[in-house]
């Protein structure tokens, strides 16, 4: 009768108090599995099926926390900027993007500064932390430290002299009935033939516009000589100028016996080249009867969170778990790309990576890239005429001269 009696008394406090209108506190556990968090994330389109196995993981982690409706839209990591800039409010709450934009977007309010900087500072590499920083202060999560280019080749057709120079390389090629293809539509990878040459390109003080002396004419090396390089390569009847899809084609139907590209396809050629699967720096090229190393652009791969967003704490939350140690060591077991973190980075996996370990004996020839908007088309379209042997006739000087003035316009 008493236990009775006190359930009843119990039944009419909890009525009264809600009668009253008082509710539960907003941080009891219900009300925390209650909430629904809804974060948008950017990635490559080649990424998602990673990323919805560490958006699983991530849920599980904090599913005592909160629910979660996590949304996945493919985009482009280099046009990542322009694509968010274009609605920042309406924009993801995570999205990756190359490093190189990382400036332009904290100018443009699209990221904040890391409050836990030093902690993501002490686990990551010191190229990708520079790389993710604008004037000391960092404003994205390191995700990797592999954004650049090296030569891929099939050691059926070649032996580890063959690839040094771009002379025997293609003459083995050719040989072989194969083919070794470049991507002259990308100024990323045309850079590799003027990086070493004493003509420089690179970013103004002003953080916007570009000064470059490509088409100088005295000095060891003109920009001529360079041009004429290229033409050179071109006439072989093995090259072939192509993009990075369909370079891809070109390993899996056989008919690309070696190309330059990035550790993103690393995975992929190793299924179709097997035990035959080789990467190498870049070899170097004849200009104006010398031997000359290509360069290369080097870069990271970053996490950022929209300073717009409306869950800006589980943003970060999200973006630390997606370049956490265990992840960017997933991401390299599964896409094959360098981890930014300092312990991922030095697993025995890593270390006895072939592409890896070919983009490490690129990178004393390389430069972390740091260029403006008006770079890329001007030296598009210029590879594109040579790659084509320069159909117009018009002379090498002039071409140059049109490109500098391109892309050092204001």
């Amino acid at each position: 009768m008493k236990k009775f009696i006190c359930l009843l008394v119990s039944v009419g406090m909890l009525l009264s108090l809600t009668a009253c209108g008082r509710k539960t506190p907003p941080d009891t556990d219900l009300d925390k599995t209650d909430q629904v968090v809804e974060l948008t994330v950017w990635g490559a389109e080649e990424d998602e099926a990673l990323l919805q196995e560490i958006f699983s993981s991530f849920q599980s982690h904090y599913a005592g926390e909160a629910s979660f409706r996590i949304t996945f839209h493919p985009q482009s990591e280099s046009s990542c900027k322009d694509a968010l800039l274009a609605d920042l409010e309406g924009g993801p709450d995570v999205f990756t993007f190359a490093d190189d934009q990382v400036a332009a977007l904290a100018a443009a309010g699209g990221l904040d500064p890391i409050e836990n900087a030093e902690e993501i500072r002490s686990v990551s590499l010191s190229a990708a932390v520079d790389a993710a920083s604008v004037s000391g202060e960092l404003y994205a999560y390191p995700l990797t430290a592999d954004n650049g280019y090296f030569l891929y080749y099939n050691k059926a057709y070649f032996s580890p002299e063959d690839v040094e120079s771009m002379d025997r390389l293609l003459a083995a090629a050719a040989e072989a009935g194969g083919l070794f293809a470049m991507d002259w539509s990308s100024a990323w990878y045309v850079y590799a033939f003027f990086g070493n040459t004493g003509l420089k390109v690179g970013l103004n003080a002003d953080g916007l516009t570009n000064y470059c002396t490509w088409n100088d004419t005295e000095g060891p090396i003109t920009g001529v000589d360079v041009a004429q390089a290229m033409l050179d390569i071109a006439a072989s009847p093995a090259f072939s100028n192509r993009t990075d899809t369909e370079f891809m084609e070109g390993v899996r139907s056989g008919t690309v016996v070696a190309g330059i590209s990035g550790v993103w396809n690393a995975v992929a050629i190793q299924e179709a080249w097997g035990e035959n699967a080789g990467a190498a720096k870049l070899p170097t090229y004849t200009c104006k009867d010398q031997q000359i190393q290509m360069a290369s652009f080097s870069g990271c791969k970053l996490i950022g969170v929209n300073a717009y967003s409306r869950q800006p704490e589980w943003a970060a939350r999200l973006a630390e778990w997606i370049t956490n140690e265990e992840n960017q060591h997933l991401r390299f077991t599964l896409r094959g790309q360098g981890p930014a973190n300092t312990q991922a980075a030095n697993s025995p996996e890593v270390q006895a990576s072939s592409a890896i370990a070919a983009l490490l004996a690129q990178s004393e020839f390389s430069q972390l890239q740091r260029i403006g908007g008006k770079f890329w088309d001007p030296v598009t379209d210029f590879a594109g005429s040579c790659a084509l042997g320069n159909p117009s006739g018009a002379s090498l000087q002039s071409q140059l001269d049109r490109l500098v003035e391109a892309v050092t316009a204001r």
